[in-house]
């Protein structure tokens, strides 16, 4: 990649993010203006039917940091995972970044990555699990005793040691995202795993850091997804098993 590339890529994968994402886009774009490295953000519209994609090219024409919004190419909604992949590919930084339209994760966490990546990571990952965390505002109880008890299965089944797979705020380096992402086949919630599960079997090395996560009451994770997840995690299973990811 030339010298003119981006160090950051940010991808943001969004279906009908209308209202939540202006302040996601203020607090990620400050962000950015801020430091000393260039970067980009792309907007991946996952089948948005609402005015998500008008309201990212409004807010790109005045801006500083070069801000995109991409679309799959028959414009129809595919899942989170899909539109992560397509943004991940389809960026130009040496660095790239995935993280949620509801901003859960602030993206100040960078600061604690980077060291990281200059200690020879490839993946950096968000988690609420691992001591120092801080969920500041907390799911029900129900919501939580389903994702303790769905990665417990999760590590028994694909990536154990992984204390937090879920976390939407996952940072690759360009090497890593070129071999990984267009081995993955999952398009939904079971994604992140999948992607865990990939850079394991393709050595790279993965860093699970601590960070500060807020619920959004109006989730789009419903309790049926915790099921899918676990389908879709036995998928991951029986593909590491057969090794079709090495």
């Amino acid at each position: 990649m030339s010298d003119a590339s981006p160090q950051l890529s940010v991808i943001i994968p969004a279906f009908n993010e209308e209202r939540r994402l202006p302040r996601t886009l203020d607090e990620v774009l400050g962000y950015l203006t801020r430091q000393p490295y260039q970067s980009e953000v792309l907007v991946v519209d996952d089948g948005c039917d609402d005015g998500t994609a008008r309201l990212v090219r409004e807010r790109a024409a005045t801006l500083a940091v070069p801000l995109a919004v991409i679309a799959h190419p028959d414009g129809r909604n595919h899942g989170k995972g899909a539109a992560v992949r397509r943004g991940m590919l389809a960026a130009h930084g040496r660095y790239r970044l995935f993280m949620d339209a509801d901003n859960s994760t602030a993206i100040a966490h960078l600061d604690s990555f980077w060291p990281f990546f200059d200690s020879g990571c490839d993946a950096v990952i968000g988690s609420r699990d691992v001591a120092g965390a801080d969920v500041a505002l907390h799911q029900s109880w129900y919501r939580e005793l389903a994702g303790k008890l769905g990665n417990l299965v999760i590590q028994l089944l694909a990536v154990p040691g992984i204390h937090d797979t879920q976390t939407g705020f996952k940072m690759f380096s360009e090497r890593c995202v070129a071999d990984v992402f267009p081995r993955l086949t999952i398009d939904r919630w079971g994604f992140d795993v999948e992607i865990l599960a990939v850079c394991r079997a393709r050595g790279y090395r993965v860093q699970e850091l601590p960070v500060r996560w807020v619920n959004q009451p109006d989730s789009k994770l419903g309790m049926g997804s915790y099921f899918e997840v676990l389908g879709e995690v036995w998928r991951v299973r029986r593909n590491l098993r057969a090794g079709r990811y090495r």
